[in-house]
């Protein structure tokens, strides 16, 4: 292999290659290259793939993985959670790892673990995982100043993943290797189900002939998401919070009602589904906070259940 002319980069710069320009790697790789490391090459199978390094990594060749890893002192794995073990121990065997090299991976559900062959091999295993939700498009760059990364590594190595990701512009947390699937899962259930309501919420909405269901949950939604990450539990509210026992029967029979119209179309099971288990879970937590006693929460999980309602039910006056 020629070698080709290697552009003098001031101290401390690495040369870095990517391997995967998905929409993490695609930007992690540009927040570097915007802190004067040099990406020394990208890996892009699928069209989309290729089309986005060229868009946030111009000029930067599109190379082989073991090429990569070659040229890199820093690989940046940026794949997904399942194919990143095979991955690392297939280019193992290969014999592709280099001592002294620093590889450092993107995924939330892994410490340093899945980079046992990588740490055989002599090489540094990194695990920096951006708590943020990406697009794969330059104005994920700005969002970066906000972000938070799970780093975890040795903790002689430590201060090279937190130095990594401050040079990206975030902010970074450290997280046990022990812990990583629990980190992994908080984010998940607070980004991904949050996604999920949301769209359920609208799809209640728009079967009922509002023709803008963003406009009308928007604010509503930006404000409880403010409240909550501010004030946590204490910014609860709503008929579940309130023991509105009758309020929460006459939602499960809507959506129930909902469901069986929309049964020909592909249904509606799931939102009465997800209501269910999250007005369960938020009863739970309103009696641990002493809103109401036992005897209430008992009265609101039986009210889940169309048709049942419980004595005493009365309205309630806000969302």
């Amino acid at each position: 292999m020629t070698e080709e002319p290697r552009t003098p980069r001031r101290p401390g710069r690495l040369g870095i290659g990517v391997i995967g320009a998905g929409k993490v790697g695609a930007v992690l790789g540009a927040a570097l290259r915007a802190a004067e490391h040099a990406i020394v090459g990208v890996s892009a199978v699928s069209e989309a793939s290729r089309e986005r390094a060229e868009l946030l990594l111009p000029g930067v060749p599109v190379l082989d993985v073991p090429e990569i890893i070659e040229r890199s002192e820093l690989v940046l794995l940026a794949v997904p959670d399942d194919a990143l073990g095979p991955l690392v121990e297939g280019l193992a065997k290969l014999g592709a790892w280099q001592p002294g090299q620093l590889v450092a991976h993107t995924s939330g559900r892994y410490g340093v673990g899945v980079l046992a062959p990588v740490r055989a091999a002599g090489a540094i295993p990194l695990a920096i995982h951006p708590a943020m939700t990406f697009t794969g498009l330059s104005l994920d760059l700005t969002r970066l100043a906000d972000c938070c990364f799970g780093v975890t590594a040795d903790p002689a190595m430590l201060p090279i993943a937190q130095a990594l990701v401050v040079e990206m512009g975030g902010e970074p947390v450290a997280v046990a290797e022990g812990d990583r699937v629990a980190y992994h899962a908080a984010l998940a259930h607070g980004s991904n189900h949050l996604v999920t309501i949301a769209a359920q919420a609208a799809e209640v909405l728009g079967r009922i002939g509002i023709e803008n269901p963003a406009a009308v949950l928007g604010p509503l939604l930006r404000a409880s998401l403010e409240n909550a990450l501010s004030a946590g539990e204490s910014a609860l509210t709503g008929p579940v919070a309130r023991g509105d026992v009758g309020t929460v029967s006459a939602h499960a029979g809507a959506l129930a009602e909902l469901a069986e119209d929309s049964a020909g179309e592909g249904g509606a099971a799931d939102i009465l589904a997800a209501y269910r288990a999250m007005a369960r879970a938020t009863a739970v937590r309103a009696e641990r906070r002493g809103l109401f006693g036992p005897d209430v929460r008992a009265r609101l999980e039986a009210a889940l259940e169309p048709g049942r309602t419980g004595p005493g039910d009365a309205e309630g006056e806000e969302a």
